[in-house]
């Protein structure tokens, strides 16, 4: 073959530089990593949770909704940072304590993970490099890589259902493709936090799907990567009539959603922060 067909274009070659550089990532150096664990009667499970944190994490925050148990005291005999509720105030209430306290620390990432010792700690170096690389700003520790797989882990089958009906819903919703919504292991870039006006969001379980439909609103990336789980007695996990509910509300959220989305509705947690 000739010199003179295998040579690249000018105009060809601008082409593929320019299909480069829009791949092309800057480089997010990630440099301090708080760890936050919204905790509720997290005594047996904690220490096992901690130990298995790799030593990339700089500071580790865990906030106790008024469990009633020694969460707080395992937690300062490790010495872990910690917050103890007067009255509890909800899962959601506990991750927005979680939060604030974690952006006081100036955190270039922030890892929200369950004390409840069902996701690997471990994993957390290989969720912060999508993020350094500049892929994703938000990083989500999927349980589905198989059904198999996720069933022989321990996840009853109605919330496998569950979660694969709503997942279905939600990234059809949010125009995304995540493989599973309702994780526990959670990583944030800093400016996902100081962005979203979390405090808005309900105090229960839902405000996980409302954080994510915000993170989407607000423009930012999800991605997610496989996460086993365990499941075992003293894991946390919310019975059937709550997690119906969930749903229930997870489906009103992704109708606020698309409402706000096509102008027919206006919303206060898809509202900028306030100043």
């Amino acid at each position: 073959m000739s010199a003179s067909n295998t040579a690249t274009s000018p105009d060809s070659k601008a082409a593929i530089d320019q299909a480069l550089d829009s791949v092309k990532r800057v480089r997010r150096p990630v440099e301090k990593v708080v760890v936050v664990m919204p905790a509720y009667k997290a005594a047996q499970t904690l220490e096992r949770t901690f130990r298995e944190i790799p030593d990339v994490v700089t500071n580790v925050i865990l906030v106790d909704d008024a469990g009633g148990d020694e969460t707080a005291a395992v937690a300062r005999s490790l010495g872990i940072e910690t917050v103890v509720h007067e009255k509890n105030l909800g899962y959601g209430g506990n991750q927005k304590t979680c939060y604030d306290a974690a952006l006081s620390h100036d955190p270039d990432v922030v890892v929200m993970l369950h004390p409840d010792y069902q996701y690997d700690p471990r994993l957390i170096p290989f969720f912060l490099g999508y993020l350094e690389m500049d892929v994703c700003d938000v990083m989500l520790g999927s349980r589905i890589r198989t059904r198999r797989e996720t069933l022989q882990g321990g996840m009853p089958l109605y919330k496998y259902l569950a979660n694969r009906v709503l997942t279905t819903f939600e990234n059809f919703a949010l125009g995304q493709n995540v493989g599973d919504f309702h994780s526990g292991f959670r990583v944030y870039r800093r400016e996902v936090l100081e962005t979203i006006p979390y405090h808005r969001n309900s105090d229960d379980f839902v405000f996980d799907t409302e954080f994510l439909a915000q993170a989407v609103h607000f423009g930012f990336r999800i991605g997610d990567c496989p996460m086993p789980v365990r499941y075992f007695e003293e894991a946390s996990s919310i019975n059937f009539s709550r997690s119906f509910r969930y749903g229930v509300t997870t489906v009103t959220t992704m109708m606020k959603f698309l409402l706000q989305r096509i102008g027919l509705g206006r919303f206060a947690i898809f509202a900028p922060k306030d100043g």
